[in-house]
């Protein structure tokens, strides 16, 4: 059994997202601020957390950095705001969805349902894989660590399983549909703006060696080992 924590402020958001959770069988705790959330994943284990932004004594941005920090368990975000800087900062801090309130329980238990389901699927996928070495990127599938010019970079989990996923398939022509369906999975709500925000903070990330990863104009992306 899943279980899940609800970090939300407002205890009548929290019943009924526990009322539908509980439901589909999640265990479910809740924290009522972003300090307490911290407080609660220090000494327990949970599959995922769905954490609203705006909250007392910490905000869920910052509660989300800090727990990163110590445990990667997936996060959705909720929150009242849907502006695209708000989703895109949620993300580079590592994120895995982001819902817009007011928002459908039935929507946000599928959305935490394929979020379960990519992050159970990730892992296994990179154990056999092995050190590839483009100039001065180097990048550990197994060991999930990417490196420019000897220096290792800290990236978003999604940041990693879509650099992972293009040089795996380096040399062919990717739309931006099939890599949402690659690295976010065929269930994702999203749209292929996720895809190109992503790619931003990628080539961000990657320095100089960001031309590796070249634009196919409408259509999508390929990793070019020769650069562009």
């Amino acid at each position: 059994m899943s279980r899940l924590l609800i970090v939300d402020d407002e205890v009548n958001i929290r019943a009924v997202v526990r009322e539908y959770a509980e439901f589909e069988d999640y265990e479910v705790d809740e924290a009522e601020n972003g300090m307490e959330a911290v407080e609660k994943c220090r000494k327990n284990d949970y599959d995922l957390i769905i954490m609203d932004v705006m909250m007392p004594k910490l905000d869920g941005y910052s509660a989300s950095k800090e727990i990163k920090k110590h445990k990667n368990i997936p996060i959705i975000m909720l929150s009242a705001r849907g502006e695209e800087y708000d989703k895109l900062f949620g993300f580079e801090i590592g994120v895995d969805d982001y819902v817009v309130k007011p928002f459908s329980p039935k929507e946000l238990m599928a959305r935490v349902k394929a979020v379960l389901q990519r992050s159970r699927s990730a892992a296994p996928a990179d154990a056999a894989a092995d050190r590839l070495v483009f100039e001065g990127l180097e990048i550990d599938l197994a060991g999930r660590e990417v490196y420019v010019d000897g220096q290792k970079v800290a990236m978003t989990p999604k940041e990693y399983d879509l650099l992972f996923y293009l040089v795996r398939n380096k040399g062919l022509a990717l739309t931006r549909d099939k890599l949402l369906e690659a690295v976010w999975g065929y269930d994702f709500f999203g749209d292929d703006r996720t895809v190109d925000t992503h790619i931003k903070m990628l080539r961000g990330s990657l320095g100089e060696y960001r031309k590796f990863i070249v634009t196919l104009r409408g259509m999508g992306y390929k990793f070019d080992a020769q650069g562009q």
